[in-house]
């Protein structure tokens, strides 16, 4: 695998040089993962607004919304009448999201913002239920980024984490081969910037279990952690309540 690019730890991501990369990666994302995902990625949000949808929450934040794939599937999804804010620090990312949000009525009610996750520019309990899709492993400071999404929730509010987990021992050989081998090369045709796709897979194979990821929750104020892997559990969806 390629070094990652200058500015990036997979420990500790720069947030400048994140936030490069994906204005970079932009207008190409969503083909990207597509390709990649092999069209799963639709599957793992419609679980997510499944799991958002049974807590009738009346304000939704979805952060590090990117390219506003989640938050259209909330916006789809649940009830007319929740209010639905969607964030992320990416201006690039932001203006492909609204670029797609096209005439649908209740997409136009989302209200998109940037902000930076470790630091929200939104008042004390505002929100029902926060969601973050594969956004938490790029928090230069995760237990600071889960703190702020503790303060902006009401009490008894729920978090919803959708993010790429550790597969099951038997699935591991081929999918870190497809990780550091195959996906880059490809993702680096489709976007040109294969750098930044050695980062985002680095970032996968470094992050948490989900038991982990869960200890992490609990230690930001979190209660009743669950997590539930998707897809032989490269992917996870860890809900808590604030």
């Amino acid at each position: 695998m390629a070094k990652p690019r200058k500015g990036f730890t997979l420990n500790m991501p720069d947030p400048a040089a994140v936030n490069s990369m994906f204005a970079r990666i932009a207008a190409r994302y969503d083909v990207a993962n597509r390709l990649l995902s092999g069209g799963v990625d639709s599957w793992w949000r419609q679980q997510l607004v499944r799991a958002v949808h049974d807590v009738r929450p009346a304000a939704v934040l979805d952060l590090a919304t990117g390219s506003g794939d989640v938050a259209f599937a909330l916006a789809d999804g649940l009830p007319g009448d929740v209010r639905l804010t969607a964030m992320d620090f990416c201006q690039p990312m932001l203006g492909e999201a609204m670029r797609k949000r096209g005439a649908s009525p209740r997409r136009a009610k989302i209200e998109f913002k940037q902000g930076d996750g470790m630091a929200l520019p939104l008042p004390d309990a505002g929100f029902d239920a926060v969601t973050i899709s594969f956004g938490l492993r790029n928090m230069a400071d995760r237990h600071q980024a889960l703190g702020e999404m503790h303060r902006v929730l009401r009490p008894g509010g729920r978090l919803f984490v959708l993010e790429f987990s550790q597969p099951a021992v038997w699935f591991r050989p081929v999918y870190f081969a497809y990780l550091k081998f195959v996906l880059p090369s490809v993702a680096g045709v489709l976007t040109g910037d294969r750098g930044a796709y050695d980062y985002l897979c680095g970032s996968i194979e470094k992050f948490p279990s989900r038991a982990a990821l869960a200890a992490e929750i609990r230690r930001a104020g979190f209660a009743r952690v669950t997590a539930r892997p998707l897809t032989g559990g490269i992917v996870a969806l860890h809900e808590a309540c604030g």
